[in-house]
């Protein structure tokens, strides 16, 4: 896929994670057609202009956390156990919900 097109179903992807929920890297790889580490690469150098804080890791932490916060307080996620990420069985988005946002999205996109 190309690179461009893939940046924008992973920014788009992102978009439709509703406030108050999260999802991880893998949940948005599988949504796009590529890996974690490359959601989490492009995240790292575009994802500033989309809700960022809600895509985390299967641990429910997020590299900047203590930025998250804020948002997270915002939102009403909660805090894991650890207070080192959030509660991600609590918050974590219904995979079916964020599949048909996501098919809309992306419906005036090229096919992969």
């Amino acid at each position: 896929m190309d690179e461009e097109l893939l940046v924008e179903r992973v920014l788009r992807a992102v978009e439709c994670i509703p406030p108050g929920s999260v999802a991880t890297y893998g949940d948005i790889a599988a949504l796009v057609g590529a890996g974690p580490r490359r959601v989490g690469r492009i995240m790292s150098v575009a994802g500033a202009a989309v809700p960022w804080w809600r895509v985390v890791d299967a641990r429910g932490t997020l590299g900047p956390w203590r930025r998250a916060l804020e948002h997270w307080a915002d939102e009403g996620i909660a805090l894991n156990g650890r207070g080192d990420g959030c509660a991600l069985a609590a918050h974590r988005v219904d995979p079916g919900a964020l599949r048909a946002a996501y098919d809309g999205a992306v419906a005036d996109l090229p096919a992969d």
